[in-house]
């Protein structure tokens, strides 16, 4: 959600701090800000809006300094204003603060009558007046800042600076993901390598309670101890061009049309191999997976209906009873535990909080066969997790995920075809076939990319409409699902979904000329029920879009549009359809007039409650 970027050098710090607020604003804020020590003073400027306007005032006022914080906020405690935006200062210290502290009302009161003056409305205020409590006392910043998050309840990643101490900058982290940039007498920190990647490569990712000291020389980390300790430098793969536009208007659409490209990448272990093998989930995969008797899906959001269709394969092609929980709902249920159950955690940024903590609750209850699909290396749940399944999906930036859904049903797939073998379940014919499926679906991707045109047709005539239905059946209920809130997401036009059969139940009561209805109609098992369906919503009056498969055999008629995508691809079909509801969506929102990338109220990465 918030984004952090700091940096100490030799240099002016202030491209480098909106440079990387630039690089941030995918994530979703509405308020951003920069604090900058300069010689003997420490200066600071927050807008709300966008990065550009901060920056502007930071030009005209001529900021220039070697130490910096910035930040950009997506509110939670306050309103959208200037005294709740980012850096928050007590008294020449400043600091950007990611998360939410629980307790921060407690803490306001004692530093209230210890004689602090508080002017914003947020949780964040507490801890820079803490900080600077614990630091006229006498400790030095690193110092003041441990004792300060001892107090803290809740999640955090913090950077702080002080105008007393002009060489460093000391940083904490907690429930929320901050790495270490490594760079030449300079060095930088940052809540999302892409904030740092103009500068450097090497980084260091904090773990929990980790907090750290960086000077233009090096970095001190110390561990939730205070212990100095050796954490681990990796080198980003991530490129400057996965985060340029390129010729695409809008990061949504270049990640729609990267599918092909991405899911190749991802099943490319699989098609070297040859053959499902537990060697793809990495070491001690023979341990983890070799005696599952059950599996336990949890995920938000989007990743929340990957799992909805892994459901579907596991159980089909498997044999193996399986569960996909919302994280944020498994968590505060009672849960019957089965340690031979294998725990499977889908995430994108590898730091969703309610994944995170849904996670940490499994294992307490003795679950610790754990498997992380996920799409950054290094971050918080795949390093919690056994097991890690990387998606190769490379940077996203767009607030809706694209990409990262079908690289995520690729990976699931991989999982259901090992544990199928595993089973005893896929003889070598089937195993062949399946992989040859797999070959064959970044093509059957790009022919449904090839569609675009005909389905911006469809979309000037949703982009007048207020709601919209998607219906599914089977294993294409869960692709309804996503459909529907891509509409939402970034068009702003209210959809739902339902399984076809459910229409009588219910949904057919809000049908009329005015409520399209999108239809994934795959020549699968369920076409003639599906068929039926269509025509209960034309006897209502109800305008039909329907995505069909090459055989499919639907024909157009009045009232009744037709785009036929690929011809059936079998069990991996749900890739192929989330094609055609990412363009319809995207098109949609373009004819709309809305921030495609930047959807209003949401972030990319939600890692608070």
């Amino acid at each position: 959600m918030c984004g952090i970027v700091g940096a100490i050098a030799g240099r002016d710090v202030v491209p480098v701090l909106i440079e990387g607020l630039k690089r941030l604003e995918y994530r979703g804020y509405d308020s951003s800000g920069i604090a900058v020590v300069e010689t003997e003073k420490m200066r600071r400027v927050r807008r709300t809006g966008r990065v550009s306007e901060m920056e502007t005032a930071a030009l005209a006022e001529s900021f220039n300094a070697h130490l910096g914080i910035g930040h950009t906020r997506w509110a939670t405690h306050g309103g959208v204003t200037e005294l709740n935006a980012h850096p928050h200062m007590s008294q020449g210290v400043a600091l950007v603060h990611n998360g939410i502290i629980e307790n921060h009302e407690e803490q306001r009161e004692r530093l209230q009558a210890l004689g602090y003056q508080f002017e914003s409305q947020t949780d964040t205020e507490v801890i820079a007046h803490l900080i600077h409590h614990y630091l006229s006392g006498g400790d030095d910043l690193l110092v003041a800042l441990q004792r300060a998050v001892k107090e803290l309840h809740g999640a955090y990643a913090l950077a702080v600076v002080s105008q007393s101490d002009p060489t460093r900058m000391v940083v904490a982290r907690m429930g929320c993901p901050l790495l270490v940039g490594l760079g030449e007498g300079e060095n930088f920190v940052a809540s999302d390598v892409s904030a740092i990647i103009q500068a450097t490569r090497r980084v260091i990712f904090l773990e929990e309670g980790d907090t750290a000291e960086l000077t233009r020389e090096g970095v001190r980390v110390f561990d939730a101890n205070d212990a100095s300790v050796a954490r681990d430098v990796h080198v980003s793969d991530v490129s400057l061009a996965s985060l340029e536009l390129g010729p695409y208007r809008h990061f949504m659409q270049k990640e729609i049309h990267e599918q092909p490209r991405a899911l190749a990448d991802t099943i490319e272990g699989l098609a070297d191999l040859g053959r499902f093998d537990l060697q793809l989930f990495g070491d001690g995969a023979g341990e983890v997976l070799g005696d599952v008797e059950a599996v336990q899906i949890l995920a938000c959001g989007t990743s929340y209906y990957a799992g909805l269709v892994a459901k579907y394969w596991l159980e089909d092609i498997a044999g193996i009873p399986c569960n996909v929980d919302i994280a944020s709902e498994y968590r505060y249920r009672k849960v019957v535990a089965n340690p031979r159950q294998l725990i499977v955690t889908i995430s994108q940024s590898g730091e969703t909080l309610d994944t995170m903590e849904a996670l940490k609750y499994a294992k307490s209850l003795g679950q610790d066969k754990t498997l992380s699909i996920c799409n950054v290396p290094e971050s918080a749940i795949p390093r919690a997790s056994k097991l890690v399944f990387y998606t190769r999906a490379g940077a996203e930036i767009g607030v809706a995920s694209t990409k990262a859904f079908t690289t995520q049903l690729a990976a699931l797939f991989i999982l259901t075809g090992t544990l199928a073998k595993l089973r005893g379940r896929l003889d070598e014919a089937r195993e062949a076939e399946l992989i040859e499926a797999l070959r064959h679906l970044p093509g059957s991707v790009q022919f449904a990319l090839n569609l675009e045109p005909q389905i911006a047709a469809w979309s000037e005539r949703f982009a007048p409409k207020h709601n919209a239905l998607f219906l599914g059946r089977g294993v294409h209920y869960p692709i309804a699902l996503e459909g529907a809130l891509k509409l939402k997401e970034i068009s702003y036009i209210h959809a739902e979904a339902y399984p076809a059969g459910e229409l009588k139940h219910g949904p057919l009561a809000l049908v009329d000329s005015e409520m399209p209805v999108v239809v994934i109609a795959p020549n699968d098992s369920l076409l003639e029920k599906v068929k039926s369906n269509i025509q209960e919503v034309r006897a209502r009056g109800g305008e039909m879009f329907v995505f069909a498969d090459a055989d499919s055999h639907f024909s157009e008629s009045e009232g009744v549009h037709v785009i036929r995508t690929p011809r059936h691809v079998g069990v991996l079909s749900p890739i192929v359809h989330s094609i055609p509801v990412q363009l319809l969506a995207y098109h949609t929102a373009l004819a709309r007039g809305t921030d495609v990338d930047k959807p209003r109220n949401l972030a990319k990465s939600v890692t608070v409650e």
